[in-house]
């Protein structure tokens, strides 16, 4: 019994290194040393959660499906939904939250509420709201607006 223990844990530890490993290979190599003494530049928690998320919509699409795509804006169905309707609109440049939004951005955020409005008419909705959360409110640290509706 012991021994099936071992080999159920061996089989998916194997296959966590897999997926790990596709998932981040196109990331920049990183020196496990260097980790310790990253002052300024270490993720948080619910920045980590928004770079994994990020790196899930891109690499395995089928997980998160993309409702609706631009060159600066990425439109998914939340997979944590707040409403029986919740896409979560995402620009395509990170932008923390709208505290941090500059001039440089607004071509992201024009782009936001223009794919917000086409899903508004593509899917009939009369009674709907636009959500984005600041600083100790949000899940993940990247700007992102959740349309709702019921």
């Amino acid at each position: 019994m012991r021994w099936k223990f071992f080999a159920y844990t061996c089989v998916v530890l194997l296959i966590g290194i897999t997926i790990g490993a596709y998932l981040f290979n196109d990331t920049r190599p990183r020196s496990f040393l260097a980790i310790t003494s990253c002052a300024q530049s270490c993720f948080t928690g619910s920045e980590l959660l928004g770079l994994l998320t990020s790196i899930g919509i891109q690499k395995v699409p089928a997980v998160i499906p993309v409702v609706k795509e631009t060159d600066k804006v990425i439109a998914i169905k939340s997979p944590a939904p707040l409403a029986r309707i919740d896409f979560l609109i995402l620009p395509k440049k990170d932008i923390r939250d709208i505290g941090d939004v500059s001039s440089e951005d607004r071509a992201y955020i024009d782009e936001s509420f223009l794919v917000m409005s086409e899903l508004i008419r593509e899917n009939h909705l009369t009674q709907y709201k636009v959500l984005s959360n600041g600083p100790g409110f949000q899940t993940t640290n990247y700007l992102h607006f959740h349309l709702l509706a019921e």
